[in-house]
């Protein structure tokens, strides 16, 4: 008797724990506020293209606190370029039980020449 409380007792604790994180909504990249996507010239030269894969630490106030390439394009040229775009833009912050809060973002930047 006494194991099937604690059982039901861990059991809702984990439920609960399940719904708190429902009411987080994740940081938003303002895109009027980005430096404009300049296709680097020595990739263009070189016909480089790819998909970078950035991870961007929101602070609270929506300002970028860091950057990493989490996968790069397979250019260093084409990754430094994402990575300086997203810098400098501005975020509405991620929101936690309705309060702003510094968060990791993954974004995703496609440079094509097509």
């Amino acid at each position: 008797m006494k194991s099937s409380i604690l059982v039901a007792a861990l059991l809702s604790a984990i439920a609960v724990v399940s719904v708190s994180y429902a009411s987080e909504q994740a940081p938003v990249v303002e895109k009027q506020s980005c430096e404009k996507a300049v296709y680097p010239k020595s990739a263009l030269i070189n016909e480089e293209t790819g998909t970078v894969v950035l991870s961007v630490l929101v602070a609270a106030d929506g300002n970028v606190l860091e950057s990493k390439v989490e996968q790069s394009s397979g250019s260093k040229t084409l990754d430094k370029a994402a990575a300086k775009i997203y810098s400098s833009c501005k975020f509405k912050p991620g929101a936690k039980d309705g309060k702003p809060f510094q968060t990791w973002v993954k974004l995703e930047h496609i440079w094509s020449l097509s």
